[in-house]
C-alpha cells in the first residue's frame, strides 16, 4: 500500500488529481474501490456480529444496501459525472450549492456548514475502522489496543498524504479483492466445521428461541414493519456520502460506469452473503461467544490453517485502510477546497491538502482512543447524520430541480438535528416517553429514515413556492 501510494504521488499535480484521480478512473477501480469504501470493517465484523446476535432477519439489510449501490450508480451517476466535469467540481459540496449564486454569505455559510459536517462525522467513522484495526493488531500480535490503532494510522496517513485519490482508489481496489476472497473462504470453513447449511439449521433451531430463524425476528407485525423499514431505510445513508459519491464524479466515462456498477454489485453478493453464513454458522458453532464483533476472528482462528488465517486477519485491515483513506481523503477536501485552505496558500495547494488530511487523523485518533464504542454504532451514526444532511439536496439536484443556498442550508441543518436526537435518545436508557420508546425500536427507523422528512420537506415547499412566485 505504502508502494502504491509512493507510485502514485507523481501523478499529481492539480487539487483535481489529488482529490478526483484527474477524473479517469477505470471500472475495475471505480467500482471496487467503491465497494470497498462503503462496505469495510463493519461488514466483515460489524454485520457478521449482527447476523449472530439477531438471526436470519438480519438479512432485511441487505436489500436496502444493493438498492443504494443501483440508486447511486445508475440514477445519480450520469448527472454527477457530467455535471462535475462541466462546471469543474470537485467535492460534493460543489455540486449541491452549484444552482447557489457564488460569494454570497448565505452559500458561504452552506459551504462552511457542509464541511464541518463531514468533518464531524467523518471523525467518528475513521474512528470507528481505526478501532477495528486496533482490534486485529492487538489479538494477533500481542501489542496494546492504543499502540495499534496509532500504527494503523500511520500507515493510511503515509500513502494517503503521498498519493492522494489515485492512491486510496488503487489500494481501495486491492483491498476490495482481498475482502471477497476471505467473504468466500471464511464462512466455507466455519460452514464445513458446523456439518453443513442442515446441520447448522438444526442446531440453531434446537437452541435458539423460534425468532432466530425467522425473518420477522418474533417481531409483532407494527414492529416488524419499523424494524424493516430501519434496516432497509440504511440505503438512504449511502446517497449523501462524499467519499463514496467521489467515485461517480471520478469515473472515466458512461461505459466505465456502467461496467463499475455491475462490478460493485457482484462484490456485494458475495461478500454480504459470505457474512450471513459466517454469522449464522458461528453462532451454532460458538453460542457462548460473548463479543458478536471478534467471530471473524475466532473463526479464521479455530478452523483455518495458520497462514491462511493471516491472510484473512490481512483482509480485516484491508477492510480498515480502504475506508479510512477514503474518509481522511473527503474530510481534507471539505477543509481544504470547501473551507478555502487551499486558495490562501496559491501555488502550494497539495501541502495545504496534505496538512488537512494529517489534522483529520490526529483528531480521529484521539476519538478512537479516548471514547470506546461499537464499530457497528459509531459507523451508523455517522452514516445516518450525513445521508439526512446531504441526501436529500442531492437526490433533488440529480432529479434537475434548482436548490438555493438558503434550503440547502436549512436541510443540512434539520437533517443532522434531527438525526442526533434520535441518536442521543437511542443512547439512553428506556423511558415511557414518545420520544424515546421510538428510539429504541428495533432497526431504529427513526433514526434512519424520519431525519429524511424534515430535508424533503424544506425542498418540496421550496420549490412549491419557486412556482407561485414565477406564475406570479
Amino acid at each position: 500500500m505504502i508502494a502504491v501510494g509512493l507510485w502514485a504521488t507523481s501523478r499529481n499535480r492539480s487539487e483535481a488529481d489529488f482529490f478526483l484521480g484527474g477524473r479517469g478512473l477505470g471500472p475495475f477501480v471505480a467500482g471496487l474501490s467503491y465497494a470497498a469504501s462503503t462496505s469495510s470493517a463493519w461488514v466483515i465484523l460489524g454485520f457478521s456480529g449482527f447476523v449472530f446476535t439477531i438471526g436470519v432477519s438480519a438479512v432485511w439489510m441487505v436489500p436496502g444496501i444493493w438498492a443504494g449501490y443501483a440508486v447511486v450508480w445508475l440514477y445519480f451517476g450520469r448527472r454527477l459525472r457530467e455535471e462535475s466535469r462541466a462546471h469543474q467540481q470537485v467535492t460534493l459540496t460543489d455540486f449541491m450549492l452549484q444552482d447557489a449564486p457564488a460569494k454570497t454569505r448565505t452559500r458561504g455559510l452552506a459551504t462552511v456548514l457542509a464541511a464541518a459536517l463531514v468533518v464531524f462525522c467523518f471523525i467518528f467513522y475513521v474512528a470507528a475502522q481505526l478501532d477495528a484495526a486496533g482490534n486485529a493488531l492487538a489479538e494477533n500480535f500481542g501489542m496494546s489496543v492504543p499502540s495499534a490503532i496509532i500504527l494503523g494510522a500511520v500507515i493510511v496517513v503515509f500513502y494517503s498524504l503521498l498519493g492522494g485519490f489515485w492512491a486510496v482508489s488503487i489500494t481501495d481496489m486491492v483491498q476490495a479483492a482481498i475482502m471477497m476472497v476471505v467473504s468466500v473462504g471464511v464462512p466455507v470453513a466455519a460452514l464445513v466445521a458446523a456439518g453443513g447449511p442442515a446441520e447448522v439449521w438444526t442446531t440453531l433451531s434446537a437452541s435458539m428461541p423460534s425468532g432466530y430463524l425467522r425473518l420477522d425476528g418474533g417481531h409483532a407485525s407494527l414492529v416488524f414493519l419499523g424494524f424493516v423499514v430501519g434496516l432497509v431505510g440504511m440505503s438512504l445513508g449511502a446517497l449523501g456520502q462524499p467519499h463514496l459519491l467521489s467515485r461517480l464524479m471520478a469515473v472515466r466515462g458512461e461505459a466505465e460506469r456502467r461496467q463499475g456498477y455491475l462490478i460493485t454489485f457482484a462484490w456485494g453478493i458475495v461478500v454480504f452473503t459470505g457474512m450471513v453464513t459466517l454469522g449464522l454458522s458461528g453462532r451454532a458453532l460458538m453460542p457462548e461467544l460473548a463479543l458478536p464483533e471478534t467471530l471473524f476472528y475466532r473463526a479464521t482462528s479455530d478452523y483455518l490453517p495458520a497462514i491462511v488465517a493471516g491472510v484473512a486477519t490481512a483482509a480485516v485491515l484491508s477492510a480498515v485502510m480502504s475506508t479510512v483513506d477514503s474518509l481522511l481523503l473527503a474530510a481534507s477536501a471539505a477543509v481544504a477546497h470547501d473551507m478555502g485552505v487551499n486558495r490562501r496558500f496559491p501555488g502550494r495547494e497539495a501541502m495545504a491538502s496534505r496538512a488537512s488530511v494529517l489534522g483529520v487523523a490526529v483528531f480521529a485518533v484521539l476519538l478512537a482512543l479516548s471514547l470506546p464504542d461499537t464499530i457497528f454504532n459509531r459507523v451508523l451514526f455517522a452514516w445516518s447524520a450525513l445521508g439526512a444532511a446531504f441526501g436529500p439536496v442531492v437526490l433533488f439536484r440529480v432529479a434537475g430541480h434548482r436548490v438555493g443556498a438558503n434550503a440547502a442550508l436549512a436541510v443540512m441543518a434539520a437533517g443532522f438535528a434531527t438525526t442526533v436526537v434520535f441518536y442521543t435518545f437511542g443512547a439512553m436508557p428506556p423511558t415511557d416517553s414518545m420520544l424515546s420508546v421510538a428510539a429504541h425500536l428495533p432497526g431504529d427507523p427513526f433514526e434512519r429514515v424520519v431525519p429524511w422528512l424534515p430535508g424533503v420537506a424544506i425542498l418540496l415547499l421550496t420549490g412549491l413556492r419557486r412556482k407561485q412566485d414565477a406564475v406570479a
